[in-house]
């Protein structure tokens, strides 16, 4: 293992989005993070995308560059061993991360008696242990009552988990901050992460609470509208579209002249008593301007609009889908983060590194996730001294796989 975090290791027991990646974020700089499984696999081993042999994609884009092992853990022997893994020896050792209930053998008390100095992060949907899950926290936050097209006649759901992608990220910072403490202090933390907290702190960071809070009206559902500056999407010439923002000043001057259409938008500007050099007002008139704008971009196709706009300073963004960004996005096919890797039984495909970059000179290391249980033997000799005989006796009796 090489990076930053070199030589630090990561329990982990998860499913999901949320807690994997948390893990996944560690791993990529370098922890070893070992994911403990049920034998046969967990509740998200199966999860859709599949490859053509019926492995989850999913589940090998959210595990990458961690070690796998497969434990009966409905068994007091191998919930010993998780436990064992849980809470080994070793300074930079300790460190628990799950998204299980903590109960039974993953009890924090349970596990901090073996282990005082124990970090160990749960992640919950509500911060009362109860389950919640992105999309229904979504729709509790309020963003798809402001989502959608215009028409839309309810709330609009958003395909991105955009809330277990924030709640991993905590996890990864959550248990970085511990380890601080830990290596300050020499005290242990149970770190508790609520997925619904994640979201409402995100909702009131982005002003949302604030403003329903001092009266003002909800934002209503606006289509590709951004909300409170000017950016909408256009169709173009070939049947494709682009995303055009006009956020700040310098944005909204570089879109008067590349399009040649300033005193065409000062006039309508104008006859619709707004000042378009300021960004609210901009967003007020927003149908006006894009109907100034539109037919300039209709009657251009994506490669031209991109020739004209490359180096302007002008915000802009392709709809594509996602086989189009892998056959079209130089960000990604030429990019350093990604890398092809081979997965057994699955084929070559790009996979990604960390996207943090620390210097020049720093190399992104890319590594395929593991099979299911891959790990198992390394593990146990490696990290709980285990002979070849006792692991042998371990696979007879059905205990680990």
């Amino acid at each position: 293992m090489s990076g930053p975090l070199a030589g630090m290791r990561l329990i982990e027991g998860s499913a999901f989005v949320a807690a994997p990646l948390g893990g996944m974020t560690l791993a990529q700089l370098g922890a070893d993070v070992i994911r403990f499984d049920q034998i046969g696999g967990g509740p998200d081993h199966q999860r859709w995308p599949l490859a053509d042999d019926g492995q989850s994609l999913f589940w090998a884009g959210m595990n990458k560059g961690k070690r796998s092992i497969l434990l009966d853990l409905r068994s007091a022997r191998g919930a010993e061993l998780a436990t064992a893994l849980v809470t080994a020896p070793g300074e930079d050792a300790g460190m628990f991360l799950t998204n299980f209930p903590p109960r039974g053998w993953l009890d924090p008390d349970a596990l901090r008696s073996r282990r005082p100095d124990l970090i160990m992060l749960v992640l919950a949907g509500n911060a009362d242990g109860t389950s919640e899950v992105d999309y229904t926290v979504n729709a509790a936050a309020g963003w798809p009552a402001a989502t959608g097209p215009r028409d839309a006649g309810g709330p609009v759901n958003n395909l991105l988990p955009a809330w277990d992608l924030a709640a991993g990220m905590h996890a990864a910072v959550g248990l970085l901050a511990a380890e601080r403490r830990r290596r300050l202090t020499g005290a242990g933390t149970v770190v508790e992460l609520a997925l619904s907290d994640v979201a409402f702190a995100m909702t009131a960071n982005l002003g949302r609470i604030a403003a329903a809070q001092l009266g003002q009206p909800d934002p209503p559902q606006d289509g590709n509208y951004l909300y409170g500056a000017y950016g909408v999407d256009f169709g173009l010439a070939d049947g494709r579209r682009i995303m055009l923002v006009g956020l700040t000043g310098r944005q909204w001057s570089a879109i008067r002249k590349v399009t040649g259409l300033g005193d065409a938008l000062d006039a309508a500007g104008a006859a619709a008593a707004v000042d378009l050099r300021d960004e609210g007002e901009r967003f007020r008139a927003r149908d006006v301007i894009t109907a100034v704008l539109a037919p300039w971009f209709a009657a251009r196709t994506l490669a031209q609009v991109q020739e004209q706009l490359r180096g302007t300073g002008v915000a802009y963004g392709p709809y594509r889908s996602f086989s189009q960004l892998v056959g079209e996005e130089p960000r990604v096919i030429d990019s350093p983060l990604f890398a092809a890797r081979e997965h057994p039984g699955v084929g070559s495909y790009l996979m990604n590194g960390s996207p943090l970059r620390f210097g020049p000179d720093d190399a992104r290391h890319v590594r395929r996730a593991p099979q299911l249980g891959e790990h198992t033997d390394e593990v146990l000799v490696e990290v709980l001294g285990f002979s070849d005989a006792e692991v042998g006796r371990l696979h007879d009796d059905g205990v680990v796989a």
